[in-house]
């Protein structure tokens, strides 16, 4: 797209209405405002076309709205994916733009390129990019069993999901999927294959996902990252996350493979 500065919104424009802050969104009862600008009160506002979205503008605006901010996690739901997408988009410049007003280097205020997303300094010519940190994350399966943990940040939702990480500087994916599984659990895997992906502004990752098949030893937790882990037969699992995150999509993928090693023998 033809990425474009901020500029002061005369009241006409029209379109979807992205309002982060701290990481946070304007939802006024669970949605994207659609709209003219100055339906909203945004007339004199400093925006940004950051996209397209249902063949509309959409418009970013970098600005809190007292007590009526939220997180984007209802847009899982969405049907159509790419509305989560558009708004993790904003939330994350939005914050890319807050902590990088000042270069780094010389310490000069910056300005917003209108050619790429990046903050560009004037004095030192030093440009910055919005960080996006790549992380695994993998269904295991055991003949007609998946290995579910309780994270520790889950704790309180009482949720259980697959495993997940980071990945380190030097490493391939499949090798960060190998590595955290190892360290979460102290077992080994095989058959690694690549699913898909999915942004994950929380705050700004990119989740690389994949299938694994159980190889060798013993579940051993460890105890900063999980409560707990468990092998659990497909028709019994505890509560998963939610429709629209990758993390389910594993989980439903390996629910299928695990019927039909009940159906058909090893797969």
């Amino acid at each position: 797209m033809n990425i474009q500065q901020q500029f002061n919104l005369t009241g006409n424009e029209t379109g979807y209405w992205f309002v982060s802050a701290n990481g946070r969104l304007w939802l006024p009862n669970g949605e994207v405002p659609v709209g003219c600008a100055r339906e909203f009160g945004f007339t004199n506002q400093l925006a940004q076309p950051i996209g397209e979205w249902n063949g509309q503008i959409a418009w970013l605006i970098c600005h809190e709205i007292k007590n009526a901010m939220s997180s984007i996690r209802p847009l899982l739901n969405s049907t159509d994916p790419s509305l989560f997408n558009m708004a993790g988009r904003a939330v994350q410049l939005a914050e890319f733009y807050r902590s990088h007003k000042y270069c780094g280097y010389c310490g000069h205020e910056m300005y917003l390129s209108n050619t790429e997303w990046c903050c560009m300094c004037d004095h030192c010519k030093e440009r910055y990019y919005p960080q996006i940190s790549p992380s695994i994350i993998v269904a295991i399966r055991h003949n007609n069993r998946i290995l579910l943990a309780k994270h520790v940040r889950h704790n309180q939702d009482n949720l259980y999901t697959v495993l997940a990480g980071f990945t380190e500087i030097g490493e391939t994916m499949e090798t960060a999927v190998e590595r955290e599984v190892f360290e979460e659990s102290k077992i080994k895997i095989k058959n690694i294959r690549y699913v898909g992906s999915q942004p994950w502004p929380f705050p700004n990752s990119l989740m690389m996902a994949y299938l694994a098949d159980y190889d060798s030893g013993d579940i051993v937790v460890d105890k900063n990252e999980l409560i707990e882990a468990n092998w659990y037969h497909y028709t019994q699992l505890p509560k998963i996350p939610e429709y629209g995150t990758i993390a389910r999509r594993l989980i439903e993928d390996t629910i299928v493979l695990c019927r039909e090693y009940d159906e058909f023998g090893e797969n």
